[in-house]
């Protein structure tokens, strides 16, 4: 353990006030008092820390904790520290996450937090976009929007894209960047996301530009020249990665390529920590396990338990006939007219790059509603009739609108060449919605074949979903048959709750109506329904319907529900949308269906996160799933169909539309991708981290070792006894528990370069210089030296390893030393001790001189020089960690009064090795 801690201080010991607790989070505030302070975790309080020092270090903070580790309660405590200085705060939230935020701030028994006196505003993120009205208690006309001195942004991954303004308006991006983060006082931004990277890296930058005002060289004095050259190079990088073969396209040649820049960068900005990240790191002393994930159970469901209904495969060749015309009147504008029309709705795309029509945008519409018809099939089959009459009403309005302004144009003049929108007369002669077309400039009979062929269509699906009843319904009948399996036989004793999630409303309302009484009568539990429009009620007596007292109803323990407000009773069958999937405690319930699978895999991982979080009651959660009954290639495929060569709009949270340009190379809008993330939540549950194949912030921070190490200077005579530590310290350990194989036999040592090159022309962009963390194996490379393990660029994997190694050892293990002793003749002996830091030595240098001569050829010159290579007399050894190999244990190995590492006294100018 001392040999850990003393490498963390040489690593870190210069950053000085960067480590100081107490410099910031300052006592006078009184924060650690406070009611939120006291309800987390150590590694949340550390988070707390961190983003503070982030906060008034640079200005704004992203914490990228995984789902269910707590972002929520880290920002309700980064809030009350600032309001105890006195500073005005905003939160921006989705809308369907209001009454969470609400309730912390509300004199409320069911606030656990009402002895803080939170005091914060609430905005939703679609506010932005209004210029007045009421959100809550705050009128939109008078807002002080420049008066803020803390923003937080929940779900900061809605921001993540630089939306082009629509004709003649403003942007929620642009307009958060205008009024409120440039506008008035300096505004501190705090961003929550467990997703802060969606489809590209660039997302990230998008959410930095708050924190720098969109100053692209505001991290200078830090090292990162150009925040947009640096997210650029690591999308380049990135790109060229995906392109590699499997066997090398691993997580490990990903971080080689990013860059130290990028690592930089995240280190300084975020925070992220996933859930294997905390075990490692913290421990479960404290927190408690997280409960174990059964397999998911599987489900392919019929449509019909007759066996009358089309299959998915028929309905799709349906729904793939359907013109849909209705919702697409510029494809039918006559050939002379389309230019005027062009002119009229097309759309600038940002920088010049192009025009952006709306008849593209209406194609791509079509394609987004057919998708949408095939998954609300894959639903239930009552959402899909819905979703037919709706539709096959508004082809019948349009045909009547049509029929009307036929009778106008009878009546009106002949002459309307050159009538205009905009012209009065040309009102009773306008067809459409939003986009609105002069019926004089269409193809008024092709139109209307195909009006009325989709009329037809849509009529013949419509009467064979409605003889679907509920008796009918084979994939009601399953879920029936998974939850009173569950309720019959509890995972865990005594639980008997269960959420169901849909991803449409209409799928929940049919749900709620045929199982609560079912379920009342049969099983003895009680239902509700969770919708997010209003709509919200439960089968509970006395229960109010909003969303607060229905998930407090469901999950009283997580949300710490008053004593006094046992008596309204508890909920067991949650039934709902997407609009509780996200920023929900309901860790109470240990099963949780997903009755129809969201296309996007992180939904899926979201929804399951409600159940899946600290502070769970189970030993055990199981995920259940339903699949439309086929081969989940045969799905992926028929998803394609529908889909087909599309113009991509990804519909965010705030309800916008966004054009996705599919650039080759973007796994995360790539079909097999996402076959394979399906495949593995057949068999799993994911985490969020592992939808990628690639890296995770949490793989590019050092802020944890970081607080390690503040945490052990606070303790009194700490700097004093690290400070009289030996240079060269040598220690002994043998990797605990089983066989690891990330932990081979060889050497891991801490060097500090001290002279030459070695010193002067330090690794551009490398955040430890001029430390270097280096793992060598004992085992020879191809090239006959030692091979490394770890290179010095993949320091954060290192350290994680001397972590496991070293944390809980703190006394010498006689074995381990005597094993040690003998290999090397106490000492005498040290040719492969020495032959592995030749190794080191030789690997940074290595590497150092191949991104010299990269820099070749790259703008902005090189750092080649003559005398660019240095040897083992340019670095010195702070201290090394041997890692024997694990041996049977013995008796004397087993002594829990001993652990198992060894410290040895310093390796010696005498043994020609660097001191």
């Amino acid at each position: 353990m001392t040999t850990y801690q003393l490498i963390l201080y040489h690593l870190f010991k210069e950053l000085g006030e960067e480590l100081d607790e107490e410099r910031i989070i300052k006592s006078g505030t009184g924060i650690r008092n406070s009611r939120v302070w006291q309800k987390l975790y150590k590694f949340q309080r550390d988070a707390v820390v961190g983003a503070i020092d982030k906060l008034e270090r640079h200005g704004g903070c992203i914490i990228a904790d995984s789902v269910g580790l707590g972002k929520t309660f880290e920002a309700l405590a980064i809030i009350k520290y600032y309001e105890l200085r006195n500073d005005r705060v905003l939160v921006l939230v989705p809308k369907r996450l209001r009454d969470n935020w609400s309730l912390y701030k509300a004199n409320d028994r069911r606030n656990m937090l009402a002895d803080d006196r939170l005091h914060y505003d609430i905005l939703n993120h679609t506010d932005l976009s209004r210029e007045a009205g009421q959100s809550g208690d705050i009128d939109l006309a008078n807002v002080n929007w420049g008066n803020y001195d803390l923003v937080v942004i929940d779900e900061s991954h809605n921001f993540r894209n630089k939306k082009n303004p629509k004709q003649g308006g403003e942007t929620r991006y642009d307009r958060l960047m205008r009024q409120i983060i440039k506008s008035g006082v300096k505004t501190r931004v705090l961003m929550l996301s467990a997703t802060p990277v969606n489809n590209r890296l660039t997302d990230l930058r998008n959410q930095i530009a708050f924190i720098t005002e969109g100053q692209d060289d505001a991290l200078t004095e830090h090292g990162i020249s150009s925040i947009d050259a640096t997210v650029r190079h690591a999308q380049k990088q990135f790109n060229q990665w995906l392109t590699l073969e499997e066997v090398a396209r691993t997580p490990t040649k990903l971080l080689e390529m990013l860059g130290f820049d990028y690592f930089r960068l995240l280190d300084r900005l975020t925070i992220a920590r996933s859930r294997k990240h905390i075990e490692k790191y913290y421990g479960i002393a404290e927190t408690g396990r997280f409960p174990e994930r059964l397999k998911p159970i599987n489900i392919k469901s019929d449509v019909d338990l007759e066996q009358r209904f089309p299959s998915i495969r028929d309905i799709n060749r349906e729904i793939l006939r359907l013109n849909l015309a209705a919702y697409a009147p510029l494809k039918y504008v006559l050939p002379a007219r389309q230019t005027y029309y062009d002119q009229h709705y097309s759309t600038q795309l940002r920088g010049g790059r192009g025009i952006f029509k709306q008849v593209d945008r209406e194609e791509g519409l079509i394609q987004l509603m057919r998708v949408n018809l095939l998954k609300r099939m894959e639903s239930s089959v009552s959402s899909f009739a819905s979703t037919l009459r709706r539709q096959l009403d508004n082809v019948n309005q349009v045909l009547e609108r049509l029929d009307m302004a036929l009778e106008e144009l009878e009546e009106l003049a002949p002459d309307l060449e050159d009538l205009q929108l905009d012209d009065p007369a040309a009102e009773p002669l306008l067809v459409g919605g939003k986009v609105k077309v002069l019926l004089t400039d269409l193809d008024r009979v092709r139109w209307r074949q195909d009006l009325e062929e989709d009329r037809n269509r849509l009529a013949t699906l419509l009467a064979a979903a409605d003889d679907i009843d509920p008796t009918r319904d084979a994939k009601l009948a399953d879920l029936r048959d998974a939850i009173e399996a569950k309720l019959r036989e509890p995972l865990n004793p005594g639980n008997r709750k269960i959420i169901v999630f849909t991803a449409f409303a209409d799928t929940a309302r049919y749900l709620y109506d045929e199982l609560q009484q079912w379920a009342a009568e049969e099983l003895g539990v009680r239902t509700a329904l969770v919708t997010g429009t209003g709509s919200n009620r439960s089968n509970l007596p006395g229960l109010r319907s909003d969303l607060t007292s229905i998930l407090t109803a469901f999950a009283p323990r997580a949300r710490e529900r008053p004593a006094d407000l046992a008596s309204e009773g508890d909920l067991d069958l949650l039934i709902a949308t997407d609009c509780i999937s996200e920023g929900q405690n309901l860790q109470d319930c240990d099963a949780l269906i997903n009755f129809d699978i969201h296309w996007n895999p992180v939904r899926i991982i979201q929804r399951f996160g409600r159940i899946d979080r600290l502070g769970s009651p189970n030993t055990k959660i199981q995920l259940i799933n339903f699949w439309p009954n086929m081969q989940l290639e045969e799905y992926i495929n028929l998803e394609q169909r529908v889909s087909g060569r599309m113009v991509l709009l990804d519909i965010s949270a705030t309800g916008e539309e966004n054009l996705i340009e599919v650039a080759a190379g973007d796994q995360m809008n790539d079909l097999e991708y996402r076959r394979q993330q399906l495949l593995q939540l057949q068999e799993t549950v994911i985490d969020l981290e592992d939808l990628s194949s690639g890296l995770s912030i949490a793989d590019l921070t050092l802020n944890d070792f970081r607080m390690d190490l503040a945490g052990l200077l606070r303790q009194p005579g700490a700097v004093e006894q690290l400070e009289s530590m030996p240079v060269g310290v040598l220690a002994v350990a043998t990797p605990a528990g089983p066989a690891d194989a990330t932990l081979p036999p060889g050497t891991i040592f801490c060097l500090r370069a001290e002279s030459g090159t070695a010193r002067t022309t330090p690794e551009p962009g490398y955040p430890l210089a001029p430390h270097y963390l280096v793992y060598v194996s004992q085992e020879a490379g191809p090239d006959g030296h030692p091979a490394v393990v770890l290179p010095y660029s993949q320091a954060k994997q290192t350290l994680d390893r001397l972590k496991r190694l070293c944390v809980g050892r703190d006394l010498p293990d006689a074995v381990a030393c005597a094993r040690f002793d003998a290999t090397t003749r106490q000492g005498q002996d040290m040719d492969t001790v020495r032959e592995q830091l030749a190794a080191a030595v030789a690997a940074v240098n290595g590497r150092k001189q191949e991104r010299a001569m990269a820099s070749l050829f790259q703008a902005g010159g090189t750092h080649v020089r003559k005398d660019e290579v240095a040897g083992l007399n340019d670095f010195e050894v702070l201290a090394c960690v041997v890692v024997l190999a694990q041996t049977v244990p013995t008796a004397a190995a087993s002594n829990p009064s001993a652990a198992t590492s060894a410290v040895h006294t310093p390796i010696t100018e005498q043994e020609e090795v660097a001191p």
